[in-house]
């Protein structure tokens, strides 16, 4: 039986990192800065979702347009260069910080329709995320099951490799993840490096012996005719593709560790945005060259049966190159890389996956505090994808439609979100040419779907264990209804100097709906404040004012500005989520940073109690006075320190 010591210990590891998780975005931002590196280093840490693609992609390419894939692969690298770079480009603009293109659609569709349709988003971005650690784990997999040296001894065992793979995942986020980019540059250049001599070798293969083109136009021209032909049929198969599209979302998601100029703030940092475009580019450029080359070559120099499922091509095209052509020694050390990288891709997911989850849920209400701790989000991340690899059987070509749909809706969402902030800024150019590529990403998804609707089940599982958990969740609502929910407070320089000044006499603060906020509102409110609870003439009192942003955020942070109005009466105005939170975040804060116990005053709400806490519950708002003081009840359990809560 674990000692109590112990437990303890277990505790406080397993939740290492919680609190610091609430503390204001702007202070975490400013201690992340210094540790921003170069853009090309950071590419790097995208590369390993991105580039080990070529792992499985000329393959799965293969294996979706037959001998017409160099063509679609070509129409994918169009749509790559014109379509989603130039999107996440506009991405990178509008949510530097790494927020992504689901952040931006939160924004543009406030209150609880967006809340809704960020939960639809966040259950695809689940999937993408989630199978691109299985896919990857799987293919690795592959490449080691397949290895000559290896063959006999592991085939059979596809499925406990792939879970053992996972597991080491999940320790390594388990112990710490510092280190991720140094590990991805060492990975990605190597990769990228053996990538080069195997295209290199085939394209000589290729060029050297002219039957093999005159042997594929041959077949392409007996399978579908005119070129016109071929070309129609690449526009309609491509979308199958779209494997060779991930890797965007996660470059955004990376931002914030791109170095920025020094001048850089954290409201407009230019030098990270610029570097992030470049990392962006120069990514989406090098794979295209990759994607173009790979399917060529593997196209017109593997047999196709081999690349059926059970010929040594399935889901390691590449590989079977390296060891064809360059021996078994240079193909083991190539299996021996791709085996590496392809491990390491997940470590990008599961970043995007803790990136992602505890920035929502716990925000929504939708999910308990210790979620935004890394390593019980890392358990339960790890425990899922164990049961998507046993689903799945680990099958490379399985969980490619799955893969698929993730990134393409992701994408198409992204498209969308652009085009919407693009209309907003009267940008009627880009709006135009947003449009149009949301409506071929549109496309690209539904044929996707309609192809392979492995994606949509799965993703519909977790859309609708997210919506079943916010059902439970509007119950933890409720039960959670009286809990302070602001994560942080920030206060402006005239704010401070209120608080500084009545520091050292009793602080009284009067709460205040602003109406017309003029003389007279002010007068009044104060006089009948004093006359109700006998207030002494002398005493000094603040207004407090708050602003409700969004009653639908469960969790949010605080600021507080101060202002004189009419040259004499000193207001606090907060802006929140909820009306008795702030207030009661306000009095703590306070009375921690004076040492006083703070009063409030409140004039009792008119109406139906009953309306009245449904209209708190829903909106942030409704019978102040008794909630303000349950908060604050909760939050300190020692009478003696809790503020007092006054009402007339």
């Amino acid at each position: 039986m674990a000692t109590p010591a112990r437990s303890s210990r277990l505790r406080a590891w397993m939740l290492e990192g919680l609190t610091a998780e609430s503390s204001s975005p702007a202070a975490k931002e400013a201690a992340a800065q210094p540790h921003g590196r170069p853009w090309w280093r950071v590419m790097c840490l995208t590369g390993l979702d991105y580039f080990s693609t070529l792992g499985y992609q000329p393959g799965i390419a293969f294996l979706a347009a037959g001998l017409l894939s160099p063509l679609a692969t070509i129409v994918l690298v169009l749509l790559t260069l014109f379509g989603a770079l130039p999107v996440y480009r506009r991405v990178a603009e509008e949510s530097p910080h790494g927020e992504g293109s689901i952040a931006m659609l939160e924004r543009l569709l406030t209150f609880w329709k967006g809340k809704l349709f960020v939960l639809t988003l966040l259950g695809f971005a689940a999937t993408d995320f989630l199978i691109t650690i299985t896919l990857s784990a799987a293919d690795a997999t592959a490449h080691l099951v397949e290895n000559p040296h290896l063959t006999s001894t592991l085939h059979g065992h596809e499925v406990l490799i792939t879970l053992i793979m996972i597991a080491l995942l999940g320790a390594v986020f388990l112990k710490g993840f510092s280190e991720a980019i140094g590990v991805a540059v060492v990975l990605v250049f190597t990769y990228l490096g053996l990538n080069v001599v195997v295209v290199a070798v085939g394209l000589w293969h290729v060029f050297t012996a002219p039957q093999v083109i005159t042997d594929w136009t041959t077949a392409l021209t007996t399978e579908h005719g005119n070129p016109f032909m071929m070309i129609a049929i690449a526009l309609v198969v491509f979308p199958k593709l779209a494997l060779g599209l991930s890797g965007f979302e996660t470059g955004v998601a990376v931002m914030p560790h791109v170095k920025g100029d020094p001048d850089d703030t954290a409201a407009r940092p230019a030098g990270r945005i610029r570097g992030a475009k470049k990392l962006l580019t120069t990514a989406a450029v090098i794979m295209s060259i990759f994607l173009i080359c790979s399917s060529l070559i593997t196209t017109l120099l593997i047999p196709a049966a081999q690349f059926q499922p059970g010929g040594e091509a399935n889901g390691r095209a590449l590989a079977y190159l390296a060891h064809e052509y360059l021996g078994s020694a240079f193909g083991t050390v190539y299996d021996i890389s791709t085996i590496l990288i392809l491990w390491f891709a997940g470590s990008s997911a599961m970043a995007g996956l803790l990136n992602l989850m505890p920035r929502y849920l716990p925000r929504y209400g939708m999910a308990p505090h210790w979620a935004r701790a890394l390593r019980p989000m890392v358990i339960v991340f790890t425990l899922v994808a164990f049961l998507v690899t046993w689903i799945f059987d680990a099958d490379v070509d399985a969980q490619g439609g799955a893969y698929a749909t993730g990134v393409l809706v992701l994408i198409t969402s992204a498209a969308v979100a652009v085009t919407i902030a693009a209309r907003r800024a009267g940008e009627r150019g880009w709006t135009i040419g947003f449009g149009i590529i949301s409506v071929v990403f549109i496309y690209t998804t539904a044929v996707n779907i309609v192809e392979r609707p492995d994606g949509v089940k799965i993703g519909a599982c977790f859309i609708a264990g997210i919506m079943a958990l916010s059902l439970l969740s509007l119950l933890s609502r409720l039960a959670r209804v009286f809990e302070l929910r602001v994560t942080h407070v920030e206060f402006d320089d005239m704010a401070q100097r209120f608080i500084r000044d009545t520091a050292n006499r009793t602080i009284r603060f009067i709460a205040n709906e602003p109406d017309n906020r003029d003389r007279e509102e002010y007068r009044q409110k104060k006089e009948q404040i004093r006359a109700d609870n006998d207030i002494p003439a002398g005493d000094d009192v603040m207004f407090v004012e708050v602003t409700v942003l969004d009653a639908s955020e469960f969790e949010s942070g605080m600021r507080v500005r101060g202002e004189v109005l009419h040259d004499r009466y000193r207001v606090l105005t907060l802006e929140s989520s909820s009306i008795p939170n702030a207030l009661a975040a306000l009095l703590l804060h306070v009375r921690d940073a004076t040492g006083q116990r703070p009063h409030i005053y409140f004039e009792w709400t008119e109406g139906n109690p009953f309306a009245n806490f449904f209209r708190f519950f829903l909106f942030g708002q409704g019978e102040v006075a008794p909630v303000t003081r349950e908060v604050i009840r909760e939050a300190e359990p020692d009478r003696a320190r809790r503020p007092h809560v006054h009402a007339g």
